[in-house]
């Protein structure tokens, strides 16, 4: 999971990845250049290898990549958004985070 914290700037080095694609023929890059400036995980895939991500992995092949994008409404504060408390993780005090958070409004 990462979070596109400027889906312009993703855009536009996809654009631009795309534009320079010498391999790539007119109708397809027409097509390409429509996508990454509406779907962020479009824009992602014509900058990211999957396999140049996991290739030097041992023990690993991949068979198969995709890609997929959603909005979500992100609260920081939030009690979902504590990965720590569905790990089992605790703190510096050795206390489970979600001890320290029962008593914060």
């Amino acid at each position: 999971m990462l979070e596109v914290a400027e889906p312009e700037e993703l855009a536009g080095a996809a654009l631009d990845r795309i534009e320079t694609d010498e391999l790539m023929p007119d109708e397809e890059r027409a097509h390409a250049s429509s996508s990454v400036s509406d779907d962020s995980a479009e824009a992602l895939a014509y900058l990211v290898d999957p396999f140049g991500l996991i290739g030097d992995v041992p023990g690993v092949e991949l068979a198969q990549a995709s890609w997929s994008c959603e909005q979500i409404d992100y609260d920081p504060d939030a009690d979902d958004w504590d990965i720590d408390e569905e790990d089992g993780e605790t703190d510096e005090d050795g206390q489970d985070d979600g001890a320290d958070r029962a008593g914060r409004p």
